[in-house]
């Protein structure tokens, strides 16, 4: 059977990257033991459903053999039951291990970077991402994940001409990664005095945090400024140049941050940044290769992507990838958008599994 040779060489291939994880060469080699480490993590899983598969392979065979000796009645109509109900969890293991066998995007374990900017629609503009910066906090924060925003720059009207934090915790990149693309927002601007209904938008992207295992950048090749930061925050943001700009002066790479008050901190943070942008440039055509294939699948950063609409008169929420509307759009600015990214993970995976994708 197909299905049992592909799991008995995950199995193989499982226990052989665990003799390597003992092996002292392996540990000593931080990076080679890392990579290991992850791939023995995620095909644990597999392995471990894989076991009872075979067990419940197993009993369904005896149970057969079992019915055609047996002359009770009795006896026969409680195998007939086993064996109908041993076929039921064999169906519905095998349709697990089918999802486990699809192939994990090795970026989806990383912490991320997430940047909201305005887009069209000015003021209303600059207030949308303001909305989106607060939904993504709560929906963190009910994650259990932690955020440290990197760089605000305020608009006049009370929101932000973009913003930017630092995403912590388990899975992070491979959940919000579906967040990627153009957010439109469709309703009447606080500005606007005659009642109409105006479409603004805004642009997020999520990207993988690169650690320096991923990017190694030659001090050399940075130029590092120091400027005041701008915006509200009373005397100390005017008056201390803590606000810190890096170039990476080879691919022309900016990043900066000024959020923080010690100019340490934000130059840790600004070379998160540095590291996490050249990292996102050279993932980015092996990945847009992938996305072509499948149009659930953001982990490109494509910043030009509508994907989904916030109608504030009709209270509605519409993902265009999915054609999926819902109508509590209160709850879901509010934060509780995990029934539309686990909508988009069901239907990213029905994809790959119909394209024959798996381990």
């Amino acid at each position: 059977m197909a299905l049992l040779d592909k799991l008995e060489a995950i199995k193989i291939r499982w226990k052989d990257l665990e003799q390597q994880l003992s092996d002292p060469g392996v540990v000593a080699d931080m990076k080679k033991f890392k990579q290991i480490s992850k791939e023995y993590k995620d095909i644990e899983p597999v392995v471990e459903v894989y076991e009872k598969y075979k067990e419940l392979l197993s009993n369904l065979a005896f149970n057969k053999k079992l019915l055609r000796s047996e002359n009770d009645a009795e006896m026969l109509e409680m195998i007939k039951m086993e064996i109908e109900d041993g076929e039921e969890q064999i169906e519905a293991l095998e349709e697990e291990l089918k999802i486990l066998m699809i192939p994990k995007d090795p970026e989806d374990d990383k912490d991320c970077i997430l940047e909201i900017r305005a887009g069209t629609g000015g003021d209303e503009a600059g207030i949308f991402v303001g909305d989106l910066f607060r939904m993504y906090q709560k929906y963190c924060e009910s994650m259990g994940w932690s955020t440290e925003i990197i760089n605000a720059n305020e608009s006049s009207s009370g929101g932000f001409k973009e913003i930017s934090m630092e995403v912590s915790g388990d899975g992070v990149y491979g959940i919000l990664k579906y967040e990627s693309g153009v957010h439109r927002v469709q309703r009447v601007p606080k500005t606007e005095s005659q009642g109409r209904v105006h479409t603004s938008a805004a642009t997020v992207a999520v990207l993988p945090e690169a650690e320096e295992v991923d990017v190694e950048i030659n001090p050399a090749d940075l130029r590092i400024d120091t400027f005041r930061a701008s915006g509200a925050g009373g005397q100390h943001v005017n008056k201390t140049e803590s606000a810190i700009r890096i170039t990476h002066i080879p691919t022309g790479t900016v990043a900066e941050c000024q959020d923080g008050r010690s100019q340490h901190k934000n130059k840790e943070m600004a070379m998160k940044m540095l590291r996490t942008r050249i990292y996102e440039q050279a993932l980015k055509s092996h990945n847009e290769a992938i996305a072509g294939k499948r149009k659930t699948m953001v982990s490109t950063g494509d910043r030009s992507a509508k994907i989904r609409t916030y109608n504030w008169p009709q209270g509605r929420v519409t993902d265009h990838r999915i054609n999926l509307t819902l109508y509590n759009l209160d709850t879901i600015i509010g934060g509780d958008i995990q029934h539309i990214i686990d909508e988009l993970i069901i239907a990213e995976n029905a994809e790959k599994m119909k394209a024959g994708v798996v381990i």
